[in-house]
C-alpha cells in the first residue's frame, strides 16, 4: 500500500478583525490530515503577518512576514491577538498554516487582508428608555456604523441585536417579563471593503433590568352600530398590538354618564341585547393589555343609535 503523506488538513476557517488596538485572528485547529485520517500528535501553528503587496505572492510574503506566536487555543480555536501598532496605515495581509509533529506543513489558509487604521472611539454606555414601541437605545460617539448587542433573560452571552447607522435603535418585541442588557461598538470604514470594530462599551447604567409597560394598546377605531331585532350588534377594527388582551364596551342612554357594559376578547365585536325600545343609546369601545397592572386606551369616538 502506497505510505500515507501525514500532512495536516489546512485551516479553511480562518478570520481576521482589527478591533481596537488589537487585530484578532482565529481559525479551527486541524485534526485530520489531507488524506481524512485523524491527526495524532498536536500540530503546530505557524501565524504570521505583513505588508500585502499588489499583486500578492504568497511566497515573498511568507518571507517578510513576522510570526505571531502564541495562540490561545479554546475548544479548538486558535485565537491570536495582535497589536496593531507597527502596523497602522498599512494593509496586511495575514494567514496561518499547521506543522505536524513530523515537520509536514499545511497549505496556507485563505489569506485576510486588512488595513489597519487607528482605533475606532468606543461608544458611551447606551441610555435605555421605555417607549409604546419598544426599548429605546442611545449612546454617543463617532461611528460608520454601530452594533447594539442584547443579553435577554438567562442567556449567558450577548448577542447582535441590529446593526444601524443612527445613534439610536428601538428593540420591539419586548417581554416584559424578563431583564434586558445591552452593549453597544462602533464600525470605522477602514477600506477595501473592511470595517475597524471599535472595543465594546460599558453596559447601560440600568443593566441588567426588567422594562415597565406603562402604554395602552391604540384606541380602536371604526366603531359601527347595527339594530337587529332585539338587540344591538357592535363591531369595530382590530388592534394589532401583540400584549392586547381584549376590548372594554361603555354604553350611555342618551346623554347620561358612561358605564361599562362588559370586557370582551380580542375579538372586535359585540352583542347588547339588553337594549329597550324607545331609547337612545351611545357606545364606544376602548383595549387593554395583558400588563400585570392593566393598561387601558381612551374610549374610541362613540357612536349612537335609536332603538324604535
Amino acid at each position: 500500500m502506497t505510505p500515507l503523506a501525514n500532512v495536516p488538513a489546512r485551516i479553511s476557517d480562518f478570520a481576521a478583525v482589527q478591533r481596537g488596538t488589537i487585530i484578532i485572528a482565529h481559525g479551527t485547529v486541524p485534526t485530520l490530515t489531507t488524506e481524512n485520517f485523524p491527526i495524532k500528535k498536536s500540530v503546530k501553528l505557524d501565524l504570521r503577518i505583513g505588508a500585502a503587496s499588489t499583486p500578492f505572492d504568497s511566497g515573498a510574503w511568507a518571507v517578510e512576514a513576522k510570526p505571531i506566536a502564541p495562540a490561545e487555543i479554546k475548544d479548538g480555536i486558535a485565537t491570536y491577538k495582535i497589536p496593531t501598532g507597527e502596523w497602522i496605515g498599512k494593509q496586511v495581509a495575514i494567514g496561518v498554516r499547521s506543522i505536524g509533529a513530523n515537520g509536514k506543513k499545511s497549505d496556507w489558509s485563505s489569506f485576510e487582508t486588512l488595513p489597519v487604521i487607528l482605533a475606532p472611539e468606543t461608544p458611551s454606555r447606551p441610555e435605555v428608555t421605555d417607549t409604546a414601541a419598544g426599548e429605546h437605545i442611545a449612546w454617543t460617539g463617532r461611528g460608520d456604523q454601530f452594533r447594539v448587542l442584547r443579553r435577554v433573560g438567562d442567556e449567558k452571552e450577548y448577542s447582535v441585536a441590529a446593526t444601524v447607522t443612527e445613534h439610536e435603535w428601538i428593540d420591539p418585541g419586548i417581554d416584559y417579563s424578563k431583564p434586558y442588557s445591552y452593549l453597544v461598538q462602533a464600525l470605522a470604514d477602514a477600506g477595501n471593503k473592511k470595517m475597524a470594530e471599535s472595543e465594546i462599551s460599558g453596559a447601560c447604567q440600568q443593566c441588567p433590568f426588567v422594562p415597565v409597560d406603562r402604554f395602552p394598546p391604540a384606541v380602536p377605531s371604526g366603531l359601527r352600530a347595527d339594530r337587529t331585532v332585539n338587540s344591538v350588534t357592535l363591531v369595530w377594527e382590530s388592534d394589532t398590538e401583540p400584549d392586547l388582551a381584549g376590548y372594554r364596551v361603555y354604553r350611555s342612554e342618551g346623554n347620561g354618564p358612561w358605564q361599562k357594559l362588559a370586557d370582551v376578547n380580542a375579538v372586535p365585536s359585540y352583542s347588547d341585547t339588553t337594549v329597550e325600545r324607545g331609547k337612545t343609546y351611545r357606545y364606544a369601545v376602548s383595549a387593554f393589555d395583558k400588563a400585570a397592572t392593566v393598561n387601558e386606551s381612551d374610549r374610541s369616538a362613540p357612536v349612537e343609535i335609536l332603538i324604535p
